[in-house]
């Protein structure tokens, strides 16, 4: 089958690190189905990885989680998925990727895609929509009319966050930088936009806002500390994603407050083989009910383009570059 995979890129190789290569079609373990991809959509993640393959690596590294095609063929104990099935999934970081032709995936991370949507709409949400599921609904717990502040609204996982949280009853502000992303946060339900190019704390003064009940930083950590700190209700709850690169203080007014931090990581479920694995399944089917009763919708921007090496890397670039703006797709 074919496949896209990547190499570490050296400072002086001007080469391109992406590489179309044939590789023997996979077979699925007994809990594994086997899934002809119809499209990907790219992630943060993918650049991460990406950059850090160690230079020994020799072999290219198949990268891509998110994907949405059809079931060929099932392992022994698989009990929901049967050929022929219409599915979508994240899948599993620590295994092969789904950026090739046909990818086996463990069922209890997988569902039937939305009826609604085709492949390419598809595909723009599994990563994105379990994060943002995990992170404000398992994690939060979102309650009906509390304020949620959310940082970087108009990438993958802000634009499906704005809309979980619309659904379940919140006031939604969230922040962005140009004016093709406030457009887009206002189309997927936010009500107030702010600029995160500006200073935050002294636009939310000027609109009279109150501390946030929560905060979702999905942009950078370090960079709003201070204001999230300064904006975070008493008793409030903080949403992170993103690793630290500095040390960062713990204490007052986080434990002044009484402020509960929750990190979220899509893939801890799946790299750990925790119990409760089969919930991300779940979820994928919750999303795929309320993307179909019209409560939802899928955040891909712009048409889905071909995938190839170039098609990749400029896809790569653009989430590198962090102007992207809801999710970026490529079909087979």
């Amino acid at each position: 089958m074919k496949a896209f995979g990547v190499l570490p890129r050296r400072d002086d190789d001007t080469v391109s690190p992406f590489y179309e290569v044939e590789i023997p079609i996979p077979r699925p373990n007994p809990r594994e189905i086997l899934v002809k991809v119809h499209a990907i959509s790219v992630n943060p993640v993918d650049t991460k990885i990406r950059a850090a393959l160690p230079q020994t690596v020799t072999e290219p590294r198949i990268l891509g989680w998110d994907a949405s095609g059809v079931v060929e063929a099932v392992g022994d104990d698989v009990s929901d998925f049967s050929p022929g099935d219409e599915v979508y999934y994240a899948g599993d970081v620590t295994k092969s990727g789904c950026n090739a032709e046909w990818h086996c995936v463990d069922e209890r991370l997988v569902a039937h895609k939305p009826k609604t949507l085709d492949f390419a709409q598809a595909a723009s949400l599994p990563l994105t929509a379990l994060t943002a599921w995990e992170g404000l609904v398992e994690r939060m717990r979102m309650e009906p009319g509390k304020r949620i502040l959310i940082i970087g609204g108009a990438g993958g996982v802000g634009s499906i966050a704005i809309q979980l949280a619309k659904w379940m009853g919140l006031h939604v502000t969230t922040t962005v930088s140009r004016e093709q992303s406030q457009k887009w946060c206002a189309s997927m339900g936010a009500d107030e936009v702010l600029d995160h190019s500006r200073d935050l704390a002294m636009q939310c003064q000027m609109l009279g806002m109150p501390p946030f009940a929560m905060i979702a930083n999905f942009f950078s950590t370090e960079k709003y500390w201070d204001f999230m700190g300064e904006w975070i209700a008493p008793m409030g709850q903080l949403l992170l994603i993103v690793e630290p690169q500095v040390l960062l203080r713990l204490g007052d007014p986080l434990k002044a407050k009484c402020v509960s931090i929750h990190w979220e990581f899509m893939f801890a479920r799946s790299k750990f083989t925790t119990p409760c694995m089969a919930q991300q399944g779940a979820i994928l089917r919750k999303v795929a009910d309320l993307i179909d009763q019209g409560s939802l919708r899928h955040t891909m921007y712009a048409p889905a383009q071909k995938i190839s090496c170039e098609s990749l890397q400029d896809a790569h670039d653009l989430m590198k570059s962090g102007t992207a703006i809801g999710k970026h797709v490529l079909y087979f």
